[in-house]
């Protein structure tokens, strides 16, 4: 898979919802029903994180969910990337970007959002053909108003910023030309996941569903 290719499909994917649901998954039982409920208010993109033992097995589980699709997120390492690929995992997401883990990427053919955070590692991406990327810890890293300086000089790359995105402060990165969708976790919460409230879930979903878009 090509850098571009890659950027052309996580593009489109992004372009699904405006929220991708970031999952920290901690009990497998939680995956399924979890799934079921984000994809029922409307956010089929899941990224499932491998952050504990096992987020392997949960991106089983989900992918075998009708209408969602699921992706790896915290890809460090091309073992990471062989691993989410095997699992089902339609996508991967990345906190950084280096060379060896997008040429596991590419010779994977998983499709992947990279992390940036500055314009340097933006151009880094630029240069070797991605376009869409994730720009990660947006919160730390200056928020909305670095991501729209970033486009500035470099309006043809498109992101996802996550890290510290809520409901409240969504719009002010959905409302940027650059910003195709954003990631977070509280449509997730884990007092939600603890209690089982898919109910909950779902209507966080939907309501994070009904945030608007500019055309992109």
């Amino acid at each position: 898979m090509t850098p571009q290719d890659a950027s052309r499909i996580t593009r489109e994917m992004c372009l699904i919802a405006p929220v991708i649901p970031v999952l920290v998954i901690e009990d497998i039982a939680h995956a399924r029903p979890l799934a079921e409920a984000l994809v029922a208010g409307g956010l089929p993109m899941l990224e499932v994180t491998l952050r504990t033992p096992c987020a392997l097995e949960a991106i089983r589980a989900m992918a075998e969910v009708p209408g969602g699709i699921v992706g790896a997120g915290t890809l460090l390492t091309p073992a990471d990337v062989a691993a989410a690929k095997a699992a089902g995992a339609r996508f991967g997401v990345s906190p950084g970007a280096t060379g060896r883990l997008l040429a596991a990427c590419e010779a994977e053919g998983l499709p992947v959002l990279p992390g940036a955070a500055t314009a340097s590692e933006v151009m880094a991406l630029l240069e070797r053909g991605y376009t869409t990327a994730k720009f990660f810890p947006a919160g730390n890293i200056g928020g909305a108003p670095a991501l729209k300086s970033l486009g500035a000089p470099i309006p043809q790359v498109r992101f996802c910023p996550t890290g510290g995105v809520s409901m409240e402060n969504a719009m002010d990165y959905l409302s940027l030309p650059n910003v195709l969708c954003v990631g977070g976790s509280w449509v997730a919460p884990r007092a939600m996941l603890a209690a089982g409230d898919w109910a909950g879930v779902e209507a966080l979903a939907a309501a994070a569903k009904r945030l608007p878009r500019p055309a992109k």
